[in-house]
């Protein structure tokens, strides 16, 4: 029997490594960014182009390259942060591996040019492939420049598996978001197809926050900061009052570096029991800092993934600071029997104080006003008595003419408003209403969210939705990601009755809005459609149309507790039962019940 067994050639040795490091565009921001990071630059620049299909750009004032490195650091396992397998316990860096941009330069054309500082001259270096194109001095700006091109050329399929540019795009945004957000003191530009979509200065952990996701979060944010002989923690959560249906702004940092963890995302979301409903997230942004030799980091190729030397000590330490940090600002509950809280009153330093006054009368004398008062009460008890004669006078007069009134309706007429009282509500919440097999009960709010789902789901063609144009323009401001994502939908929502339009950087201006919204549920509408966009990976038309239907029924149908009129729940149960699936919400919830006569006369 043949030998059967071959070593592999470094280019396809080079390509299953890549299928490992780089997933996506996102996966090539992120090795790029943190490589910027590592050679201590305090500006970088990233350019991206069709969300990294044509054009990923990473530009740093870092320290560089000498020509030699320039051309090493595209070979396997090429790095200088380790030389021995102990080093793997003491990292401080991003990259350690030199994994990164062999993979990258094997599945695309990628140009590097670098200069050491105070040199004249820098490098230049062209790959192709894994091939080596040029290698040739160059008047480049000190630091370096690397320019990734046509991501996945010599591999179709994995090209042809890339998601849609708005998902591309969405995946690249957080990648560098989780690379700027731990990195506050370093300038970050971030630039898509030529337009600006970060400006970051360097400034604080709490102002990089702010910058990313917007000024809204400022109240939103509460700090912790916590320090053992384990760990030290700190950073900020998010007030539960903010709490969201969808894990979005949730970022653990161990070392300077994000990883993913549930077991600490179990414990700070144990921090919030009680604080939260059910399936509900909170928003937070901690930063640890342990021992590298507590930690082991080099379990995954993405370097996202963490093991921990003593996993219940760290469970324990992060969901005791967040919940002491909740309670410190008076979020969570907090029992202290040795403070009286009625003494409690707001403070104004400018209010000017005034001495209490009271007002006494001294000629006044109860034991000589016994008579007196006797005469009052009997006085009271008299005209009490008169007041009930006019209020029987005046009941008397008003039935009469309800009689009256009610011989001048027609027969008809009295037949229809006997026929309305056949409608019930019950506890402003569920209709009541007889059929000829029993009674039936419908949940009005799930009733009324079925009618407007099918309303909205249904083409242009089958409805005209009618805009209704706002007096005074409202302005909406989202993060990157959630512009993204509702610029890829704004078409569809326009043709559903909306006027929306961008105007500036993550900024859109409310100009119309349906018929059946009101302007102060937009801002609740758009984040929960956005939630429900998260949930799903698709932004296709059908789908986004689906959801922007879902998601509408779900904001503008009526609630439980809300009094309805006879004519208005006639009206419901005519258009549900006009629905292609009445029985059910879109969520699959049951809209009515129903009891049969066999069943009623079961009951007695």
């Amino acid at each position: 029997m043949s030998d059967i067994i071959e070593i592999l050639p470094d280019s396809v040795a080079n390509q299953i490594a890549a299928g490992e490091v780089v997933q996506r565009p996102a996966s090539v921001v992120k090795e790029l960014l943190e490589n910027a990071i590592d050679a201590g630059a305090s500006k970088i620049t990233l350019n991206i182009k069709d969300s990294g299909r044509t054009l990923i750009q990473v530009i740093d004032n870092g320290k560089g390259m000498s020509e030699a490195d320039a051309r090493m650091c595209f070979e396997r396992h090429a790095t200088s942060k380790i030389k021995l397998a102990e080093d793997l316990f003491s990292l401080k860096t991003k990259g350690f591996r030199g994994e990164a941009l062999a993979s990258i330069a094997a599945v695309s054309h990628l140009e590097l040019k670098t200069r050491l500082r105070n040199n004249d001259v820098g490098t230049c270096v062209t790959m192709e492939g894994s091939s080596l194109i040029a290698h040739e001095p160059d008047a480049c700006a000190e630091g370096t420049s690397i320019s990734v091109k046509n991501l996945f050329y010599n591999i179709p399929a994995r090209r042809k598996f890339l998601k849609t540019d708005s998902i591309e795009l969405k995946h690249v945004i957080e990648e560098f978001q989780r690379v700027a957000l731990v990195h506050p003191s370093t300038h970050f530009y971030f630039f898509h197809n030529e337009q600006e979509i970060f400006h970051l200065t360097a400034g604080t952990f709490r102002q990089r926050i702010i910058s990313v996701f917007g000024d809204k979060y400022n109240e939103r944010l509460v700090p912790v900061k916590e320090e053992t002989s384990i760990l030290f923690i700190e950073g900020f959560v998010g007030k539960p009052e903010f709490a969201k249906k969808t894990r979005g702004e949730q970022y653990v940092f161990v070392n300077q570096r994000f990883i993913r963890n549930n077991y600490l995302n179990h414990a700070i979301q144990k921090a919030y029991e009680d604080l939260l409903p059910t399936h509900e997230f909170p928003s937070y942004f901690l930063q640890v800092t342990i021992a590298p030799d507590k930690i082991d980091i080099n379990i995954n190729p993405t370097k996202t993934e963490i093991k921990f030397d003593d996993e219940k000590s760290v469970y324990a330490i992060i969901r005791t600071a967040v919940k002491q940090a909740l309670g410190k600002y008076q979020i969570s509950p907090v029992l202290d029997f040795e403070r009286e809280t009625g003494f409690d009153l707001p403070i104004d330093e400018n209010r000017e104080l005034k001495q209490p006054t009271i007002k006494v009368n001294p000629e006044y004398n109860p034991f000589k006003e016994k008579t007196s008062l006797k005469n009052a009460f009997q006085t009271h008890t008299e005209r009490n008595r008169n007041n009930w004669d006019v209020l029987l006078t005046d009941l008397k007069a008003n039935s009469s003419k309800e009689i009256e009134n009610e011989a001048l309706i027609p027969s008809q007429e009295q037949d229809h408003i006997k026929e309305a009282f056949s409608v019930l509500q019950l506890n402003h919440s569920y209709i009541v209403t007889t059929l000829r097999s029993g009674l039936i009960l419908i949940d009005q709010q799930r009733a009324h969210e079925r009618i407007l789902y099918e309303y909205f789901l249904n083409s242009n063609t089958q409805h005209s939705y009618c805009c209704q144009q706002l007096m005074f323009p409202e302005t909406l401001e989202l993060s990157a990601i959630d512009a993204t994502m509702l610029n890829t939908i704004l078409p569809e929502l326009n043709a559903k009755g909306f006027d929306i339009s961008e105007f500036g950087k993550n900024t859109f201006v409310i100009n119309g809005l349906p018929t059946e919204m009101e302007l102060n549920s937009i801002h609740s509408f758009i984040e929960k459609l956005l939630e429900e966009i998260k949930m799903n990976a698709g932004t296709d038309k059908n789908n986004a149309s689906e959801k922007i239907a879902r998601t509408s029924a779900k904001v503008l149908c009526i609630k439980r507790n809300t009094s309805l009129l006879a004519e208005e729940m006639k009206n419901l149960l005519d258009k549900l039962f006009a629905c292609e699936q009445p029985n059910y919400t879109p969520s699959g919830k049951t809209i009515f019940v129903t009891l049969s006569n066999e069943e009623l006369e079961n009951k007695f």
